[in-house]
């Protein structure tokens, strides 16, 4: 009996734990939802969507041009043979007895920089030219500085020249360097000596019977490569396959006119609207290029203020282009931003970025102006 009566209690308290259990249950469903359980609304659960596919992107084709390639100097089309060439760097005299000038509308980049302290600091123009055999004649080739040696490092330029001031014996030496100086043809044009002197890529003989052998050979014989070398630092520009506005993406300045504060020739760059570039003027005249008749004229143009270094009483200087400035323009189809460059080394690639972003600029494809300002005479540079 007791037995029996001991089980029927377990079964009791079994039982009210049960029932306590439920309505704690329900309670807890009514306090959440107000509503018993039996009551409550069944819940919808949304079916999970299939992800969508990624858009496929639409292939890009790149652009060809059978047999051509698109040259590193100025973005265009040129033949696929040129590609490996080396170009080189003509230093060609800017006095007005030197005028005209022969063959500088075949140089892709054209630098304009002060070549001396004195003379109400002379310019001379650094030419560099990709497809240099298809330049019948191209100078008259006159004295190189310093800078002009790491410049032309810049696009593994085998740098032509007539001499120049004891100061370029250091350069000479260097691995990196090639150059030529003096001993190129002579043309009777009726000047005096010094303006008498040209790049022929064969061999000429003038009105005397003089014979000059053609750039090629003095190449060969100097033994320098015709191809870029293990000096080659890489392409110098990135261009846009597009002709396109500044404006687009930046703040802009108005600039169709530009004057430089290079006092002894006055050098103006002007807006031509009907060809979409920049002609040249210098000593108050359009330049003209002689081989071709055709104004000198750009597709883009930087302007780099530099500070400088006068080497003695006579004027020579070098400029301070290893390092870095943030004075400059870059100026394309009417429009300017303000560039900062740096340059890490002799022989690396001078990089141009826009002020606003520190990115790289982009060039439109033509052919690129670079003039050298000096830094105490940038604020006279004139953009408008």
């Amino acid at each position: 009996m007791k037995n029996k009566r001991y089980l029927r209690m377990l079964n009791i308290i079994a039982l009210g734990c049960v029932l306590t259990l439920l309505s704690g249950c329900q309670s807890v469903t009514e306090k959440l939802s107000g509503k018993a359980p039996d009551e409550a609304p069944l819940v919808e659960v949304e079916p999970i969507p299939e992800p969508t596919p990624e858009p496929t992107p639409e292939e890009v084709v790149e652009e060809t041009v059978e047999g051509c390639y698109r040259s590193e100097l100025t973005g265009e089309w040129i033949p696929e043979e040129l590609k490996n060439q080396r170009p080189i760097a003509v230093m060609v005299d800017n006095e007005t007895f030197a005028l005209p000038h022969f063959g500088v509308n075949s140089a892709d980049v054209v630098y304009e920089i002060m070549n001396s302290t004195a003379n109400d600091r002379i310019t001379r123009l650094m030419c560099i030219v990709k497809d240099y055999n298809s330049v019948e004649q191209l100078g008259s080739v006159r004295s190189t500085r310093p800078t002009n040696f790491m410049l032309a490092a810049e696009y593994n330029a085998i740098l032509l020249h007539d001499g120049g001031p004891f100061y370029n014996d250091e350069y000479y030496a260097k691995d990196y360097v090639n150059n030529l100086s003096g001993g190129f043809a002579r043309f009777n044009n009726g000047k005096s000596l010094e303006f008498t002197e040209y790049i022929t890529p064969e061999e000429y003989t003038n009105a005397k019977g003089k014979t000059f052998d053609g750039l090629n050979k003095r190449i060969d014989d100097a033994g320098y490569s015709r191809e870029y070398n293990e000096f080659y630092p890489g392409e110098h520009f990135t261009f846009s396959t597009e002709d396109y506005k500044l404006s687009d993406e930046n703040e802009t300045v108005s600039a169709k006119n530009v004057e430089l504060p290079f006092y002894h020739n006055s050098s103006k760059l002007t807006y031509n609207e009907s060809t979409g570039t920049y002609d040249y003027y210098e000593y108050g005249n359009a330049h003209i290029d002689e081989l071709t008749g055709q104004i000198t004229s750009f597709k883009n143009v930087i302007l780099q203020g530099c500070s400088f270094a006068q080497l003695d009483e006579n004027g020579y200087l070098i400029y301070n282009v290893i390092g870095q400035g943030d004075h400059g323009y870059y100026l394309t189809n009417g429009e300017a931003i303000p560039i900062m460059w740096i340059k890490d080394g002799e022989t690396a690639i001078t990089q141009f970025t826009n002020t606003a972003t520190g990115q790289p600029i982009v060039l439109n494809v033509g052919k690129t102006y670079i003039g050298i300002v000096p830094d105490d005479t940038w604020e006279e540079v004139v953009v408008n």
